[in-house]
């Protein structure tokens, strides 16, 4: 629920904030702002609460936490390639590819009741994937329009 608080509250901030200084509204630009301070506030999350995101992961998984600190590194990498003109289509698809390869880090995570803020397993369970998978398509269909389908 926090990221698309943030995603959608750094839309607003930002779509005003263009058209107070540029005198225009610019959506996709303010949506690609939005999604970048996404990704940054969930990048933030793989450091401050890396134990509970290694128990998102199957036990079959080696480098659990190096895996988690790279996946933090990488939506770093794709909020900055975001706001970068010519790498902006590129980074879209792979942020794509990205968000279907994270699903079932977040559906095994709900199988097992994880609690990734707390490191335990006492969290919403399968009730958390009737917002999570809709939020994670959401998410997708974000990426699409303002990075790849709006001009």
């Amino acid at each position: 629920m926090k990221p698309l608080l943030v995603l959608i509250a750094a839309f607003l901030i930002s779509l005003v904030g263009l058209e107070v200084f540029s005198g225009e509204w610019n959506y996709r630009l303010a949506g690609n702002i939005a999604m970048a301070c996404m990704l940054l506030f969930t990048a933030i999350g793989h450091f401050a609460f890396t134990k509970g995101m290694t128990m998102m992961l199957p036990d079959i998984v080696p480098f659990k936490k190096e895996l988690v600190y790279l996946t933090g590194v990488i939506e770093v990498a794709a909020a900055i390639g975001l706001l970068v003109n010519p790498l902006r289509e590129m980074t879209a698809i792979l942020l794509i590819v990205f968000f279907v390869l994270l699903l079932p880090a977040n559906i095994h995570a709900a199988l097992k009741n994880v609690d990734y803020q707390k490191g335990t397993y006492d969290g919403q369970g399968l009730t958390y994937l009737w917002f999570r998978v809709p939020l994670q398509l959401f998410f997708i269909s974000w990426i699409v329009y303002f990075c790849l389908y709006y001009r």
